[in-house]
C-alpha cells in the first residue's frame, strides 16, 4: 500500500504576535553588548516570595537582591502587585549595566482574582469563545496586578483520573486539547503581545507529563515514539503555531530521558521541526532534579545537560548561575548555546514591549478598567456552561420552585472547595456555595440543610497533605432525618479542593471518606435524590449511577459556583456540557480513554480469552463527549458529499440535528474518524471536529464537517502520512453513540 507523505510545512509555523518592529535587529544589538555573566543572568529565574509552589530555595534573599542589581536575573515569579513588580524592576533597571527588563510570572491557571472553573471543568463547556474570554479576563486582572506572564495553558493530554493534575488540563483527547490551548493562548496574548492588557502564555508541560506511570505525579513515562507524536505532541504543535511566547518543560522521563534533558523534544522538534522562536523555561527546579534522576552528578553537570538540550531558563534550580560560566570558560560547552537561549528570551521581552517601557505592567491605573461585577457575571455564565448532566431519570430535574428540598453533604455549604486548586489570587472561602446559590435564587419552596459528614480536615494548603475524615458519623442521623420528609434531596458530594492538583495523585478515585456511606443511608429513606458532584477529576460513582436517579457533574466551578449550580438545578439554564474525559466504573480501569487501539482479541462473548476484566463491565461508566440536556436531540442519517477523497481535495459530512424536546437547548455535535486499515494500529475512533449548536424546541439544523487528507495523517515512526484506503466518518452526541458513513482516500 502506498502512502502520501505528509507535506505540512513548518516554515514560519509560529508567530508571537506583536506590533513591536525590527525585533530581530534589536535583539542582536543587545546580545552583542552582553558579557558572559549577563547572558547567564537572563537565563535565571528567581522566586520572589515565600508562598512556595515547590521545594524551598537555599539562596538567601540578600544574595538574590544583589544579583538583581547586577542584571543577573532574567525573570521572577510570585512577585505580585504593581508596587512590588515596580520595586523589583527598578532594582534591576536603576543598577544594572545593560538595563534589560525582567519578566514577572505567576501560575494564573483558571483566573487571577475572579476564579473560573478548573480547566478540566471549563473544557466540559466545549465553548472555545468562553474559554478565550476567561483567559482574556485573567490576563487583564493579572496585568493590573503587575504580572505579565502566566504558566498556562497546561495542554498535557491525560488519560488517567488518578493523576492529580488532570484537573489542570483539558482531558484525554489531543484534538480537543489543541483547540482549547489555542483559545487560551489567544485570550492571554491577544492580537498584540505588547498591549499592556495582555500577558505572555506558557504551553506546558513539554512533554508527556500526563502519561506518567500509574497516574503518579513526577513519575516516569513509558511512551513510544508513535504514541508521543500522535497523541501527546499535537496540542504543543498547535500552541507553537498559535504563537505561545514560552514553553515549560516537564518533570517526567520519557524512555529514560528526563524531558528537561531531551534534545530531541526541545531542539529537534520544538525549535527545529516546528521552527518555534519563543523560549523554554524549566519547571520548578527541574534542571537540578536531573541529579536525583541519576543523569547528572552535580548542578554544573545538570546545567551542561539542560542547556545542550535546549532548556533556556532555569526556574529556581540554581544550576545555570552556578555552572554555566565555568562550562563555557573551560570549553565544555560553546557560548553559542547561551546566545541562542538569550536571543529567545530577549525576543519575547522585546515583543512584550518591555524595552520600550519596563514599567508598562506597573500601571496602577489599569485596575480602574476592571469591572468585578462584569467578570463575576462572565464567571457565572462559563460555570453554567461547564456543568454536565449525567443522569435524569423520573425527570427529577429541573426542580419546581415550590418544592420541599433537603440539601445534604459536606460540600453543600463549602465556599472554598469550588475555587479549586491552583487558585492564583482567588480569596479563600470566597466562592458562592450551593446553599447560598439557592438563597440567591427565586426558589420559593422550603429548604433544610445538614452537612452529614466532614470531608477534608486539618491544614488545607498547596504544599501540605490533606487529611480525610473517616471516623465521625455523628452528623449522618440528622441528615437522614431531614431527608425523610423532603420531596427531593440534593446531595452535594465530591472532592475537597486539595484532593486534586499537583502532587495530589490517588490510587483510588472513588468518593473519599464517609461520603458513600452517607449517600446510602439517605437513599434508604428517600429515593428522590439529585447527586451534585463537586470535583476536579473523574471519580468512580458506580453505585450512584446504578441507584441515584439524577446526577449532575458540577466540577469545581470557581467564584460563582453555587449560583451556576442553582441556575441549572432550577432550570434557569439548560445544561449543555459534555465530558472531556471518560468516567470509570472502577479505579482499576485507569488509564481509561475512548481513542484506544483495538486488540487482536477485541471480543469473545462465549469465552474468557479476549481483552477485558472479569470483575467489571468493560468500557467507561460515562464515555468521552457524554452529556444530557433538559431537552432531547435527534440525529438524522449522516450524508457525505463524495465517497472518494483525493490527496489535495476535501469532502463534507453532513447531519441534521433536531431539538425534539419542549425547551431550547445546546448540543455539541461531534465528528470522529476511523482509519480501517493502516501500517500501524490506529485508534478505534478519533475526534476530528465538533460544533456547539443552540436549537429552539422543534428546530432543526444541518451541521457540516469538512474532511481533508491532512486530517487523516498519522505519524508512522518516520513521517506524517495519510494512507490511501477506507475510512469511517462518525457523527453523534458522544464518542459511544455515533452513526457511521464510509469514504475512501484515493
Amino acid at each position: 500500500m502506498s502512502a502520501f507523505v505528509g507535506v505540512t510545512s513548518f516554515a514560519q509555523i509560529s508567530e508571537i504576535k506583536s506590533s513591536v518592529d525590527r525585533v530581530e535587529g534589536k535583539v542582536d544589538s543587545v546580545l552583542q553588548k552582553m558579557t558572559l555573566e549577563e547572558k547567564i543572568g537572563q537565563m535565571v529565574q528567581y522566586n520572589g516570595s515565600w508562598d512556595l509552589t515547590g521545594p524551598a530555595s537555599d539562596k538567601g534573599n540578600k544574595e538574590k537582591e544583589e544579583r538583581i542589581k547586577k542584571g543577573m536575573v532574567g525573570s521572577m515569579l510570585n512577585v505580585l502587585s504593581v508596587e512590588a513588580t515596580e520595586q523589583a524592576q527598578r532594582l534591576n533597571m536603576e543598577n544594572s549595566r545593560m538595563k534589560i527588563p525582567m519578566m514577572f510570572g505567576y501560575d494564573v491557571i483558571h483566573g487571577y482574582k475572579t476564579i473560573f472553573p478548573v480547566p478540566l471543568a471549563e473544557t466540559s463547556s466545549w465553548d472555545l469563545e468562553a474559554m478565550e474570554e476567561s483567559a482574556r479576563i485573567a490576563a487583564l486582572e493579572s496585568a493590573a496586578d503587575g504580572v505579565n506572564w502566566t504558566f498556562s495553558p497546561m495542554i498535557d493530554v491525560s488519560r488517567d483520573a488518578r493523576w492529580g493534575r488532570i484537573m489542570e488540563g483539558s482531558g484525554e483527547d489531543p484534538f480537543l486539547t489543541s483547540k482549547v490551548g489555542e483559545a487560551k493562548i489567544r485570550g492571554y496574548q491577544g492580537e498584540d503581545l505588547s498591549d499592556p492588557k495582555t500577558i505572555a502564555a506558557t504551553a506546558k508541560h513539554f512533554a508527556g507529563y500526563g502519561f506518567v506511570e500509574g497516574g503518579k505525579d513526577y513519575n516516569s513515562g513509558n511512551i513510544g515514539i508513535r504514541e508521543l507524536h500522535n497523541f501527546i505532541l499535537p496540542p504543543f504543535k498547535a500552541a507553537a503555531k498559535a504563537g505561545a511566547a514560552t514553553f515549560m518543560n516537564s518533570f517526567n522521563t520519557i524512555d529514560g530521558i528526563p524531558a528537561t534533558a531531551s534534545e530531541y523534544l526541545q531542539r529537534d522538534i520544538l525549535k527545529g521541526d516546528w521552527n518555534w522562536d519563543g523560549f523554554v523555561v524549566s519547571d520548578w527546579g527541574s534542571i537540578a532534579e536531573l541529579i536525583p534522576h541519576g543523569i547528572a552528578k552535580d548542578k554544573t553537570d545538570a546545567a551542561r545537560i539542560a542547556v545542550k538540550a535546549g532548556s533556556d531558563m532555569d526556574m529556581e534550580g540554581g544550576t545555570y548561575e552556578s555552572g554555566l560560566k565555568s562550562l563555557v570558560e573551560n570549553g565544555t560547552i560553546n557560548e553559542s548555546l547561551l546566545d541562542d537561549a538569550v536571543r529567545r528570551i530577549l525576543r519575547v521581552k522585546f515583543k512584550m514591549g518591555l524595552f520600550d517601557d519596563p514599567y508598562r505592567y506597573s500601571d496602577a491605573g489599569l485596575a480602574s478598567e476592571i469591572s468585578t461585577e462584569d467578570h463575576l457575571k462572565t464567571a457565572r455564565d462559563i460555570a453554567r456552561k461547564s456543568i454536565v448532566l449525567l443522569k435524569n431519570e423520573q425527570q427529577l430535574l429541573p426542580l419546581k420552585g415550590d418544592e420541599n428540598i433537603a440539601i445534604i453533604g459536606p460540600l453543600a455549604d463549602d465556599k472554598d472547595t469550588p475555587i479549586g486548586n491552583w487558585r492564583a489570587q482567588g480569596e479563600k472561602n470566597s466562592a458562592v456555595s450551593v446553599i447560598e446559590g439557592f438563597k440567591n435564587s427565586d426558589f420559593s419552596g422550603t429548604m433544610r440543610f445538614e452537612k452529614g459528614v466532614t470531608l477534608g480536615k486539618g491544614e488545607r494548603s498547596f504544599l501540605m497533605p490533606l487529611e480525610i475524615e473517616k471516623e465521625d458519623r455523628s452528623g449522618i442521623s440528622a441528615a437522614v432525618e431531614i431527608a425523610k420528609n423532603a420531596d427531593k434531596v440534593i446531595l452535594v458530594l465530591g472532592e475537597d479542593a486539595f484532593q486534586t492538583g499537583e502532587g495530589r495523585s490517588q490510587a483510588d478515585v472513588s468518593l473519599a471518606g464517609l461520603q458513600k456511606e452517607l449517600m446510602e443511608k439517605v437513599f434508604e429513606v428517600n429515593k428522590n435524590i439529585i447527586l451534585v458532584l463537586i470535583n476536579g477529576r473523574p471519580i468512580e460513582i458506580n453505585w450512584a449511577a446504578e441507584n441515584i436517579p439524577a446526577i449532575v457533574e458540577a466540577w469545581q466551578l470557581g467564584s460563582e459556583s453555587g449560583n451556576a449550580i442553582a441556575d441549572v438545578l432550577l432550570g434557569k439554564y439548560n445544561p449543555s456540557g459534555k465530558l472531556p474525559v471518560s468516567f470509570p466504573r472502577n479505579s482499576g480501569q485507569e488509564p481509561l480513554y475512548y481513542n484506544h487501539l483495538n486488540t487482536g482479541r477485541p471480543s469473545n462473548p462465549q469465552h474468557v480469552t479476549y481483552s477485558h476484566y472479569t470483575d467489571v463491565e468493560d468500557g467507561p461508566l460515562y464515555p468521552f463527549g457524554f452529556g444530557l440536556s433538559y431537552t432531547s436531540f435527534e440525529y438524522g442519517k449522516p450524508g457525505i458529499s463524495s465517497a472518494n477523497l483525493t490527496e489535495d481535495g476535501t469532502l463534507t459530512v453532513k447531519v441534521s440535528v433536531t431539538n425534539t424536546g419542549a425547551v431550547k437547548g445546546k448540543e455539541v455535535v461531534q465528528l470522529y474518524v476511523k482509519d480501517l486499515v493502516a501500517k500501524i494500529a490506529r485508534p478505534i475512533k478519533e475526534l476530528k471536529g465538533f460544533e456547539l449548536v443552540e436549537l429552539e424546541a422543534g428546530e432543526s439544523k444541518e451541521i457540516s464537517f469538512e474532511i481533508s487528507s491532512e486530517m487523516l495523517q498519522f505519524y508512522d515512526g518516520e513521517n506524517w502520512i495519510a494512507e490511501p484506503g477506507e475510512f469511517e466518518a462518525m457523527v453523534g452526541t458522544n464518542s459511544a453513540e455515533v452513526q457511521s458513513i464510509k469514504f475512501e482516500l484515493k
